[in-house]
Formats: structure tokens, sequence, C-alpha cells
């Protein structure tokens, strides 16, 4: 094992699996990738709020994953993470995370088993429900 992808939507979950992945990637001495993936949905009032401020939902979008991945880099460093990469997606969190991971021959993935859309994960299946029955390596769940 050398490559573990960690996959984080910026919330408490994510963050816990980040710590995890730091701390597998040294016992291994491997890299880090840490994905987020922007699902492209704002609330009507976010979408009001990016109106009077003449943001794009894209601009939002990348500042926001931007904000995501530079907070997550951080905290596995502080974990002593030391080869760590990052990146950013849009579309079905679980799926472009498959795609990454695939493309990038990742030896496997840890994430939280819950993140920001806990409604949308109860009615239709979470990121990480989608992640251990479909990814083509293995997947950690942090609880």
């Amino acid at each position: 094992m050398k490559l573990i992808l960690a996959a984080t939507d910026g919330s408490e979950g994510a963050e816990r699996a980040i710590v995890v992945a730091a701390d597998l990637v040294n016992s291994i001495s491997g890299e880090l990738l840490i994905v987020n993936v922007s699902a492209g949905k704002f609330s009507s009032a976010e979408l009001r709020l990016l109106e009077r401020l003449r943001v794009s939902e894209g601009d939002a979008f990348e500042e926001i994953s931007h904000m995501i991945l530079t907070r997550a880099k951080a905290v596995a460093q502080d974990h002593g993470a030391e080869n760590v990469e990052t990146m950013g997606g849009a579309g079905d969190p679980a799926k472009v995370i498959m795609e990454i991971a695939d493309r990038k021959h990742v030896d496997a993935i840890v994430v939280g088993r819950r993140g920001l859309g806990q409604l949308e994960g109860l009615l239709l299946g979470s990121v990480s429900q989608k992640l251990c029955c479909l990814a083509p390596c293995a997947v950690i769940v942090i609880p």
C-alpha cells in the first residue's frame, strides 16, 4: 500500500477521516491524496447571497473547495503526513471519488461515515455506503 485517498466535505467526520488517513500514510511511508467533490448545490438563500456579492456559482464552489482542501491538508500535515496532494472535483461525490481512485491506482479510500449531507444520505444513500459497495479498492469508513 502506497497511495491513500481521503475524501473530505469539510465536516467533522471528514476531518476525523483525514487524521486516520494521515496516521495510516505515516505508518506505511506512503502518499496521501485529499479529494473534495462539489455536488453543485446551493440553497436558494445562498444563491441570493451570491447574486448580491456578484459571485458566480462556479467561483463560489471553487473557493469553498479550495478552503476545505487547504484546511484538510493542514490537518494531515499537523498529524505528520509529509507527502500530501489535494484535488477538487465536481459532480456526484461517490462517482467522482471512485473515478479518481481508479485513475490514480489508489490502494485505499478513507472517508467519514456521515458528512454534511446527512438528511440526503438517509434518503438517497450516503457517499460512504456507495463507496463501500462500488469502489475499486479497500474503503475505510471512520465513525
